[in-house]
This record gives C-alpha cells, sequence and structure tokens, in this order.
C-alpha cells in the first residue's frame, strides 16, 4: 500500500484541480454583470441583444405559453374527452364522438405547430444564428474601445508564445482567407458529428444522462468561444489544443447553459437557450480564459492535468467519411494510373 500513495496524492491533486478549473469556468460564465457593462458602451450590441430577447424570448416562448395556457384548454374545453355529469350509459353512447372530438384536438394542435412552430423554429434558428455573430462582433469592438481587448491581446501573447512554435500563424493574403475557409468548414461538420456523439451519448444505460450533460457543456461552451476565436484569428488547431488541454475550465463554463435548458421540452429548451446564448457570447468574449487558467496552474506546481481528447471520436469519424469522397488531386493520380 505504501508504493500506491503518491499515485493516489498525485489523482488527489489533480482532482482538486479540476474542480477548482470547473468552478472558474463556472463563475466566469455566471459573469452576466458583463453583458450589461459591454451594452452600455455599444448601442448596437443593445439593440442585436434587444432583437435576439423580442424574437425568441416574447415570441418563440410567449406561442407556446399561449399555446400551452390558452389553446389546448379551450380546445379541451370545447371539445371534450368525457362529460363529468353523463352516467356510464350515455358515456358508451357518445364514445365514438368523444374519441373523434380527441382526434380532431390532436389534429388542430398539429395543425398549430406545422403552421406556426415549425417554421418560427426555421425562421428564429436562422436569424438567430446570423445575429449572434453581430453580438460577438459588437462586443468585441466594445471590449476594444475602453482597452481591455488590448490588455488581454498583450497577455496572450505572452501566455501563447511557446503555443506560436508549435502552431504556425496563418498565411497572409489569398491562401490565408482560404485556409480560413476550409478552417470554418471543417469546424461546422466537426461540431455537426460532435452533435450527433452528445445525441446518441444520452441512450446509454445508468451514465447516459451524466456523460449528455458533460459533453453537451463542452459543445455550447466551445459555441461560446468560437466567435471571440474567430475575431481574434485563432487557427482550429490552436482552439482545439487549448480546449481539450483546458477541458475542465470548459466543462465549467458550459454547464450553465446546459442547466437552463437540460430540464424542458426540446421547444421551450430551444426557446431558453435562444435568449440565453448571446448572453453566454459575450460573457466568453470578456473573459479572459488564457490568464485565469494560468493563475490556477500556478498553483498547483507539480501534478498537471492532462490533455482529453474531447473531440477525437467526432474527428475521427469525419475524416473516415472525409475519406469516401476522393479528392481532384486523388482523382488526376488515378487517372494516370490508368492511362
Amino acid at each position: 500500500m505504501e508504493h500506491m500513495k503518491p499515485l493516489i496524492e498525485a489523482l488527489r491533486t489533480k482532482l482538486k484541480q479540476a474542480l477548482i478549473l470547473w468552478a472558474e469556468g463556472f463563475r466566469e460564465a455566471c459573469c452576466l454583470h458583463r453583458v450589461i457593462v459591454l451594452c452600455r458602451r455599444s448601442k448596437k450590441l443593445m439593440i442585436r441583444t434587444g432583437q435576439c430577447f423580442l424574437l425568441n424570448g416574447f415570441i418563440f416562448l410567449g406561442s407556446l405559453f399561449v399555446l400551452n395556457s390558452v389553446v389546448i384548454p379551450t380546445l379541451q374545453w370545447i371539445l371534450p374527452d368525457h362529460y363529468s355529469q353523463t352516467n356510464c350509459e350515455a358515456m358508451s353512447e357518445f364514445h365514438g364522438v368523444f374519441k373523434f372530438y380527441s382526434f380532431l384536438r390532436g389534429f388542430l394542435i398539429q395543425l398549430f405547430y406545422v403552421f406556426w412552430f415549425y417554421p418560427l423554429y426555421v425562421f428564429s434558428f436562422i436569424l438567430s444564428n446570423l445575429w449572434y455573430n453581430d453580438i460577438a462582433t459588437h462586443g468585441f469592438a466594445a471590449m476594444g474601445r475602453s482597452g481591455p481587448s488590448t490588455v488581454e491581446s498583450s497577455k496572450q501573447n505572452d501566455t501563447l508564445t511557446s503555443d506560436s512554435k508549435v502552431h504556425a500563424a496563418r498565411p497572409a493574403g489569398l491562401g490565408g482567407i482560404m485556409i480560413g475557409i476550409g478552417e470554418q468548414v471543417y469546424s461546422l461538420l466537426l461540431l455537426t458529428f460532435f452533435f450527433f456523439e452528445v445525441y446518441a451519448a444520452g441512450f446509454i444505460p445508468y451514465v447516459g444522462k451524466a456523460l449528455n450533460f458533460v459533453l453537451l457543456s463542452w459543445m455550447y461552451a466551445y459555441y461560446c468561444f468560437e466567435y471571440k476565436w474567430n475575431l481574434t484569428e485563432w487557427g482550429l488547431e490552436k482552439r482545439l489544443d487549448f480546449f481539450e488541454t483546458n477541458w475542465a475550465f470548459f466543462a465549467g463554463f458550459g454547464s450553465p447553459c446546459v442547466l437552463a435548458i437540460f430540464f424542458f421540452s426540446p421547444l421551450v429548451g430551444y426557446g431558453f437557450m435562444a435568449v440565453l446564448f448571446p448572453l453566454f457570447v459575450l460573457t466568453a468574449t470578456g473573459t479572459e480564459a488564457e490568464q485565469v487558467i494560468s493563475t490556477q496552474r500556478r498553483r498547483f506546481t507539480g501534478a498537471q492535468l492532462g490533455k482529453v481528447p474531447v473531440f477525437y471520436a467526432a474527428d475521427t469519424l469525419l475524416i473516415r467519411v472525409l475519406s469516401l469522397f476522393p479528392s481532384e488531386s486523388q482523382e488526376r493520380a488515378q487517372d494516370n494510373k490508368t492511362l
């Protein structure tokens, strides 16, 4: 047992470090006062955030409230399943009528979904994603006007100097633009495959819900910080490396996002997330993640948390899928062989 004590102590230290970083990420996500500060600095940001709240909070969630509180109870009153004052013989006589009422009520509710909620969901999804980018851009500009972004960028340069040797800078000109577009497309596909992984994890017995919560936390945290990383021109390799190296912090940052939707139905959860997501994007924009993480890591000089390959499964599956589609150079090589 004596030889196991150093191992147990190292595991205990790593667990403590992970919990502290998780708590720091959770705390940073809950710093919603930054939203008020940034909105006061930028009128455009205030307008976009208000539009998001109006569309997703007032119209979308308001429509769900009207459906569940007014429309469905009214239909149940007009087209009831049974009459409380009807005896058993009359109930048997009107069984077919009540069954028709039930079918008609369900049909009318489905019409409400088909012609209002589903089109509104698609419209809200597309428009909100365009607005999120504007919100992140205006928030980033608001940070730059008063100087924090300059301070943050200098801190990032100090902390990430060692990374610059590993992650090569993106070339300037058309080549850099094409690389940037390619990285955005690959990132979109990677997160799509990761979403399927999150969805499938929910069906695992016993641990599915807990695993689903953790994976969702990582996914929303990455979404929140991706806007900032785009604006600071971080390459995809650097983003993934930084995210997977500091997995505990980002799991904590994404937890408040998931808590807001985890216990609701999909439509209600989407409505709440669409309202809250721009707020978390702004808190991520104002978060000096590199400084927070390095400060906490300096407290643990010995054991450091290892890198967790969060996106390994999604990345491997994506590469396998992309390998099924031969590139132009591969097609030319194949043509040359046949010639």
